[in-house]
Order: structure tokens, then C-alpha cells, then sequence
């Protein structure tokens, strides 16, 4: 995956723009097209106190809500770290959004105050489709991308 392409694109199509919405929709479309291991690449959202909602997101149908207790995607809001999963069989509490997903990465999305926002979710259905790389470039990609948002 081309990194510097992909943050040039995003950087030049979220100049400005400071809510998180839109920021999502935008980032979700970009880096869905450009990873060519995800399926599904989206975002939840913290819409109340331990809880995740459905943000926007690229591919098939996902889950509506997801607690903060409960998978991957609960796991990286909860903890606030990158949860870069090789084989979802083997996390315990996996969420099967979708039967085909075999690998995940999720990461934290805070503002630049350190407000949770949500996370970002790549879903693969390649075994072991994400790397350390994805994880530090894609986290650095959301700091800065959502510095700002509201």
C-alpha cells in the first residue's frame, strides 16, 4: 500500500474541514480503495458513555452497535490502543460482523484534545492481512486528520 499517496490524498481532501462525520465518510472511502486486503473499512462512533454506533463505512452491511466490552472494536475504544488482530478466530469475544472476515485492525480516533471519537475498523478476509506498519501509519494518519474534528 502506498502510504505517502494515501496521506497526500487525504490530506488534500480534508483540508479544513473540521467534523468528524464528514471526515470519516472521507477517510473510510480513501483508504478502502487504496488497502488492497480490506473488505470492509469503516468507523463506530461513540454516541454515549461505553458505546459504539455504526459511523460511516465502505463494503457490507456491519454491526449496528458494539459495547465497549465486548470485540475488537470494543477492545480498542475501551483500552484506547491499536488492536491488530492476525486471526479473529483466536481473539477472544470476537464480534462475527461477517462469517468471511478472517483478520482486523482497529484503531482509536481522538481529537486533539484526547476526546475518543471512535475507531477505525479494517476487516480483511485474508488471514493476517494487517502489519505493524498499517498500524503505526494508519494511526498517525487519524491523529493528524482528526486534530481538529468536532
Amino acid at each position: 500500500m502506498d502510504y505517502d499517496q494515501l496521506e497526500q490524498s487525504i490530506d488534500a481532501l480534508c483540508h479544513g474541514e473540521r467534523d468528524a462525520v464528514a471526515l470519516m465518510a472521507t477517510v473510510a472511502c480513501e483508504i478502502h480503495h487504496a488497502h488492497p486486503l480490506s473488505d470492509w473499512t469503516g468507523f463506530y462512533r461513540v454516541t454515549e458513555p461505553g458505546m459504539l454506533k455504526i459511523g460511516p463505512y465502505q463494503g457490507s452491511h456491519g454491526c449496528l452497535v458494539i459495547p465497549f466490552d465486548r470485540g475488537v472494536c470494543g477492545a480498542a475504544a475501551r483500552t484506547g490502543a491499536v488492536q491488530l488482530v492476525l486471526d479473529v478466530d483466536a481473539f477472544p469475544g470476537h464480534i462475527a460482523c461477517s462469517s468471511t472476515t478472517r483478520s482486523e485492525i482497529v484503531l482509536p480516533v481522538r481529537n486533539g484534545e484526547g476526546q475518543l471519537l471512535g475507531v477505525l475498523d479494517l476487516d480483511s478476509n485474508t488471514p493476517a492481512a494487517f502489519t505493524e506498519e498499517d498500524a503505526q501509519r494508519l494511526q498517525a494518519l487519524l491523529d493528524r486528520t482528526f486534530r481538529d474534528a468536532r
